[in-house]
Order: structure tokens, then sequence, then C-alpha cells
């Protein structure tokens, strides 16, 4: 991370990004050494904070660019996606990653470009992921009614304020069973 900003930190792009990280610790007089600390340390405590993410999804494009790694994506799902998006269903994606670096991924995986099988994308400048007035505003720039809407996740939280938002929910559950008392099919 350190070396990526050092090298790119005068690219207008990743300037604009470094200067939304400084808002967000509420330090606009912050160093570049300051920044990169706390970029570092969100990147330890994996925070969802949409400047590190787009950050994030900067630093991925050269490896996915030089195939040092694809995006991976599970072959139930692959086949899943693709089923879905033959039969019509729209499909859109609402990550903690930024929407850079969600179409980086889906571009670049083992199954080659998946971004024909999407819709959409919305990342955390639509709000976080707990907050059911995310999804409400999903809803509405997607042009469906909630209850129109069935949303997929394997994190409970993000589930619940989907439920309270109006939409359909599925727990998405790959190693193990969800709870018992589990509230989302």
């Amino acid at each position: 991370m350190a070396e990526y900003i050092g090298k790119y930190s005068n690219d207008p792009a990743i300037a604009s990004l470094l200067d939304d990280v400084k808002r967000v610790m509420q330090r606009p007089d912050a160093t570049l050494q300051d920044v990169i600390a706390q970029i570092e340390l969100w990147t330890d405590e994996d925070k969802k904070i949409t400047p590190l993410k787009a950050i994030q999804g900067h630093i991925w494009k050269g490896g996915y660019q030089n195939g040092d790694y694809y995006g991976h994506v599970y072959a139930d799902a692959y086949e899943k996606l693709k089923d879905w998006h033959e039969s019509e269903i729209e499909l859109y994606i609402f990550s903690s990653g930024s929407v850079y670096a969600q179409k980086l991924l889906f571009t670049h995986t083992e199954y080659g470009d998946l971004m024909p099988l999407f819709s959409g994308y919305f990342d955390t400048d639509i709000g976080a992921k707990t907050d059911p007035k995310s999804y409400a505003t999903i809803a509405e720039r997607i042009g469906y009614r909630a209850a129109e809407i069935v949303f997929l996740s394997d994190i409970e939280p993000e589930l619940d304020a989907v439920e309270s938002a109006g939409l359909s929910t599925v727990w998405l559950v790959r190693d193990g069973n969800p709870a018992r008392d589990a509230r989302h099919p």
C-alpha cells in the first residue's frame, strides 16, 4: 500500500482519493505518511471505507491486467448467475468493494468476463450495507419496488437491513449451516 501510494500519489485519481481519506480522518492537513498509516490501519481492521476500497481497486487493476490473479467466483455461483441472466433476471452487485474494484474482479475471472451478466453495480457511496436506506435507494435507482427484489448475502446484519427496507432475503451459506434460529431463508 505504502509503495503504491508513494508511487502514484500525484496521479489525479489517487490524489482525489487521498483527499477523501483526509476528509474521513477529519484531518485536512494530514501528511502523506499520516494518510498511508491510516489506510494501512483500516486495511488491517478490514474496514469498509469507500476511499480505502477505491484505492485497493486501483492496486488490483495491475494484478488483474498482468494475469497475476483472477477474480474468484465459485463454480456453482457462476452457473447460477448464467442461468439467471439467461432467464432475463436482472442482476446487480452491492459490495463494500468499490464499483471500480467490482468491475475489475468480474472482468478477470477464471470463467472470463462476467460483466455482461450484470445490469449494474453499487458500492458504499450509496450508503452502508447495514443501513436500510441503502437498499431503498438501490430499489429506487434500478426502478423496482422493494417487494420485487431479492437480495442475497452471507452476512446476517446486511440481511436484517435488507428486510427492514422491504426486500426479500436469501442467506448464502457455503461452509456450514446458519444458526438454528436464522431469520432468513
